[in-house]
């Protein structure tokens, strides 16, 4: 099973990079795991590419998982109502923190 890092920070200027960063495993065969361990900073537009990303591979038959999701990347993801989409579990609703540029 591969890995991608997705790195520290997912601005919002960081969503044109993050979408060719992912590019090349639209189609990897097999799973693929994205870890968001080390996300501090997250903007909608990034958490938007991310989304299409899943919605790609799921639609080709191929499974997305995330792995050490930070929680500043959680929170974001629950806050803009994504973490369904990402396939991001629930377990963690009730611990909230404030996130920058969340919206």
């Amino acid at each position: 099973m591969s890995a991608v890092p997705l790195g520290d920070d997912l601005g919002i200027e960081a969503a044109t990079d993050l979408k060719q960063h992912l590019a090349p495993h639209v189609a990897q065969p097999g799973p693929l795991v994205l870890d968001a361990g080390t996300v501090q900073r997250v903007h909608t537009a990034s958490l938007q590419v991310l989304c299409s990303f899943v919605r790609q591979r799921e639609q080709a038959g191929l499974a997305t998982d995330f792995s050490a999701v930070s929680q500043s990347f959680r929170d974001a993801a629950r806050l803009l109502g994504l973490a369904p989409q990402l396939g991001l579990a629930h377990d963690n609703e009730h611990k909230t923190q404030q996130v920058e540029n969340a919206a």
